[in-house]
């Protein structure tokens, strides 16, 4: 199954939008670039209107993301 993330991008994609689509459905611009550069899991909320909004399958939006390895402070 694909990344949760991998499968949005590919739905926008598909449906020739822009990121900006995924604003209000994930939340605020800045939510979604958090969501999209893996700072932030996806909530069940999230989950539910990608599902609604996009079609993209429960199943492959509740996968875990691989998330990105955080800056260590020095």
């Amino acid at each position: 199954m694909p990344d949760p993330i991998e499968a949005i991008k590919f739905r926008l994609e598909q449906r020739g939008e822009g990121k900006n689509a995924l604003v209000g459905v994930i939340g605020s611009r800045t939510r979604v670039y958090e969501v999209l550069r893996r700072d932030r899991a996806l909530s069940l909320a999230m989950i539910r209107r990608l599902n609604k909004r996009f079609r993209i399958p429960a199943e492959v939006l509740i996968r875990p993301v691989r998330m990105r390895k955080k800056k260590q402070a020095a």
